[in-house]
């Protein structure tokens, strides 16, 4: 996209997106997101996540669980979804440290350098994160995705309960926001925007997301892929065309 600040084509521009998604019928929507221009507006991106997930309350959308990137897994964001009464999974990067000792003269150690019994592969284990309150408490999944990835992923939910397998079904279900971002980007050209002005950017992303949320509606409607009614309507348009064309070519 081009820059209205710097007036030069720049890698892209950073969009922070609200998913909303029933876990039962796994179909997902798109209920908010902001613009990243800290230049603008003096806001981070966990500025920008606290007033959606405050809209989101304040609206009444009724959910249980919010589910975040390793970007998102701060003390003051994990602390405010408590504060609402409301569960979280989200994965720590490897070297955040913590405590699963209990105490001790060097509690604090390297997520990735645990050791782990069965039963705590299988059940996770209780840990301490460094700079949370002292008595705080979540619970610590590690979740190999692949012989060379491993997500180490905690939550506050249901402490005795929660298990690998369930982070699992978990992970699964925060792939919905990749999906929504390659659908997006695919489909409706939101990262094809050739003006410079920001308005008119924002105005792009905009519609974008707007182009986005009309072909799930249909897509679910119909039960086929947003793909499958995007291109759906390219080759009923070039058919219409080629039977009647509404440019006429003349050769002279």
């Amino acid at each position: 996209m081009e820059s209205g600040n710097d007036k030069s084509v720049i890698r892209g521009i950073g969009v922070v997106s609200c998913v909303y998604v029933n876990p039962t019928t796994e179909r997902f929507w798109v209920i908010d997101y902001r613009i990243f221009d800290p230049d603008a507006d003096g806001k981070t991106k966990l500025d920008h996540v606290r007033e959606m997930l405050s809209s989101v309350a304040h609206r009444g959308v009724p959910f249980e669980t919010v589910l975040m990137d390793t970007w998102y897994a701060t003390k003051d964001l994990m602390l405010l979804i408590e504060g609402m009464a409301k569960k979280y999974y989200c994965p720590l990067k490897s070297n955040r440290q913590v405590d699963d000792s209990g105490g001790g003269e060097h509690p604090y150690q390297r997520v990735d350098r645990l050791d782990w019994s069965q039963e705590e592969l299988e059940r996770g284990k209780l840990i301490k994160i460094k700079g949370f309150p002292k008595e705080h408490k979540v619970k610590l999944l590690r979740v190999v995705v692949h012989s060379r990835r491993t997500e180490w992923i905690v939550t506050n939910g249901l402490l005795s309960q929660d298990s690998v397998h369930e982070a699992q079904k978990v992970r699964g279900v925060r792939w919905k926001i990749e999906e929504f971002h390659r659908e997006t980007k695919q489909l409706t050209g939101i990262e094809r925007c050739q003006c410079r002005t920001g308005r008119i950017q924002r105005n792009h992303i905009a519609c974008a997301m707007l182009v986005w949320s009309r072909l799930k509606h249909l897509a679910y409607q119909s039960q086929r892929t947003v793909y499958q009614i995007k291109h759906g309507l390219l080759h009923d348009y070039l058919v219409q065309q080629l039977k009647n064309p509404s440019v006429q070519m003349v050769l002279a």
